[in-house]
């Protein structure tokens, strides 16, 4: 049955683990009983353990090389703290800081194609973003230090560091120490968004240069965040930031109104399953085994129909969770669209950009992880279709 008689209904607009993955972590489930609480010196079904429990946190302290102290444990989404910092920022003011609202028009860098849920958040508090073109090394830094320098309405600047959503860019250390040490306003900070530190594609474990401990000259500049979403569960997972121990200290006291303590028992649940940095990286491999298939997939498909030209191309990601795509003449929403009438849902065109729009119209990102190898096939199917039409191959 040819793809344009088939009832198509498939999703590969978002990042999502498949059953399979999330089946991995089910054993997670039947970890904590009712006396397994009780083992411990603290009471994790009490209010004690503002800030995280200490197992979970030597955990994430080892996959981020930075002291325990430097952990802070919230909610169950990495967005939700970013989404907190912000607010804090914009109108409580960061530690001896005045809150950014009394500075005027406040503005944020956005390396660009991003995440859209970093825009969203800027748009959510009016803030002003400014784009700035993602290289594979990631932003460029010219461009960066140039604006930083020159306005001090500028506060922050976004950053997936490691398999950047959705490029897949890997930040080089020359970048990573430009970013920690160039000349701001006093009350910038760079959020940091860690999602993939531990999402390998290949048996190389790619690993960039530790921001905090690269911030001797601006020691409470950065906010990282991380989570368990795509290790374990989206809806029961763990997220945190690492910062600097003054950093922490102002995210709790903050907090104490909005999160008097977090789930510990769900911190716990994680602690005895993931056990330390090496189990991590073991249950990765698993989730890497069911996800580089799909991956492989769509680049075969792609190489084989649309083949290598000067028109599009795409990346073979060594991790995370996205392919992109890149039109030279523009063409994205073209594609978007005739892939949408056929059934196939995949990230909007514009929606990497900041307010939407892609002034090029030149990406497209591709969330492979879902759907099935079968579902994907066709999907592949439907996408190269629709990249022919665009550009007129045969």
């Amino acid at each position: 049955m040819s793809v344009e008689m088939m009832d198509v209904n498939l999703n590969m607009e978002r990042g999502w683990p498949c059953k399979e993955q999330l089946n991995l972590s089910l054993p997670m489930l039947d970890l904590v009983r009712s006396d397994t609480v009780l083992e411990y010196e603290t009471d994790y079904r009490g209010y004690a353990g503002t800030g995280g429990i200490t197992p979970l946190k030597n955990i994430f302290s080892e996959i981020l090389d930075v002291s325990n102290e430097q952990i802070y444990l919230g909610s169950t989404m990495s967005t939700t703290i970013m989404y907190d910092v912000v607010a804090k920022a914009m109108f409580l003011g960061l530690d001896g800081e005045k809150p950014w609202k009394e500075s005027g028009n406040v503005k944020f860098i956005c390396p660009s194609p991003g995440y859209e849920k970093h825009f969203k958040i800027c748009e959510t508090f009016g803030i002003e973003m400014i784009p700035v073109k993602m290289n594979d090394d990631g932003p460029d830094m010219d461009i960066v230090e140039e604006l930083v320098k020159n306005d001090t309405c500028i506060k922050g600047m976004w950053c997936v560091p490691l398999y950047s959503n959705p490029t897949g860019a890997i930040y080089s250390d020359e970048v990573v120490h430009r970013i920690a040490s160039m000349e701001t306003a006093s009350d910038f900070r760079v959020f940091w968004d860690n999602a993939y530190v531990v999402h390998h594609l290949t048996d190389e474990e790619v690993a960039i240069s530790n921001i905090l401990k690269d911030t001797s000259v601006h020691p409470n500049r950065v906010f990282e965040f991380f989570s368990t979403s795509k290790i374990t569960f989206p809806g029961g997972g763990v997220a945190g930031c690492a910062s600097s121990i003054e950093n922490i200290k102002w995210l709790e006291k903050t907090s104490l109104l909005q999160l008097k303590t977090g789930d510990k028992i769900n911190q716990l649940r994680h602690a005895l399953f993931l056990k330390d940095k090496q189990g991590v990286l073991e249950h990765m491999a698993k989730h890497r085994t069911i996800i580089k298939p799909k991956f492989d997939l769509i680049d075969d498909m792609l190489t084989n129909r649309i083949g290598y030209n000067d028109n599009v191309k795409w990346n073979n990601p060594k991790g995370g969770y996205f392919i992109n795509l890149e039109f030279a003449s523009g063409g994205a929403k073209n594609v978007y669209e005739y892939c949408k009438e056929r059934g196939l849902r995949i990230t909007p065109a514009g929606s990497t950009f900041p307010y939407g729009i892609d002034p090029e119209d030149k990406f497209l990102r591709l969330a492979p992880t879902y759907l099935s190898l079968d579902e994907l096939e066709v999907a592949s199917a439907i996408l190269c279709e629709a990249i022919v039409n665009e550009l007129g191959l045969e």
